[in-house]
């Protein structure tokens, strides 16, 4: 069965292994129709800073959907069947993350554990303008986008009225890490290597 989810962007960018990246997309479409499809290579993002700071500042120009599903050479989705129409109730979804063995690791402005993070994402539109606005804070362990978005932006985003996806919901959407709480979930939507 064709799913088909016109209220999503599948959008990647990069400036590397564009094969591997354009598999990515292909994979992602088999039995999906998004709204959207863009594969955006940009000679400029040549660091992995210069990736962050494009993901979190141009991103949402290549978006005109509600939502984008950001995805990589190696991550992207590999169970369409597992698409859950309730995850565009949210304005963040990506994988779990585990428990951090520091105590800077996965922690918001506050100081408090974020389990539910990863740039292989769901993320609204409405997500990525508020973000896109903000200057980028520089702490040790969350400098990546997902760590700006998930967890130095956090708290914020939540008070414009952003909505972050539960560990529970986490754990059907995307795999990254073997955690406790995705044992014996055999499939999910989505992968990211590690």
């Amino acid at each position: 069965m064709r799913h088909k989810i016109p209220q999503v962007t599948l959008i990647c960018l990069t400036n590397q292994d564009f094969e591997g990246h354009k598999d990515a997309i292909d994979e992602s479409c088999k039995d999906i129709e998004f709204g959207a499809v863009k594969l955006i290579w940009d000679e400029k993002c040549n660091s992995i800073d210069k990736w962050n700071e494009k993901i979190i500042k141009e991103l949402p120009n290549y978006v005109t959907t509600s939502h984008a599903l950001l995805v990589h050479a190696d991550g992207y989705v590999s169970n369409p069947e597992l698409w859950n129409p309730e995850w565009l109730e949210l304005d963040y979804i990506g994988a779990p993350w585990p428990l951090p063995t520091d105590d800077y690791s996965y922690r918001d402005e506050e100081g408090g554990l974020v389990r539910v993070g990863n740039s292989v994402s769901l993320r609204s539109k409405k997500l990525m303008d508020l973000v896109a606005t903000r200057p980028m804070e520089y702490h040790y362990g969350n400098n990546n986008e997902d760590g700006q978005i998930s967890c130095w932006n956090r708290k914020w985003l939540e008070s414009q009225g952003c909505k972050f996806a539960t560990l529970e919901q986490a754990v059907h959407f995307s795999k990254e890490h073997e955690i406790d709480e995705n044992r014996g979930i055999m499939n999910t939507f989505c992968f990211h290597s590690i």
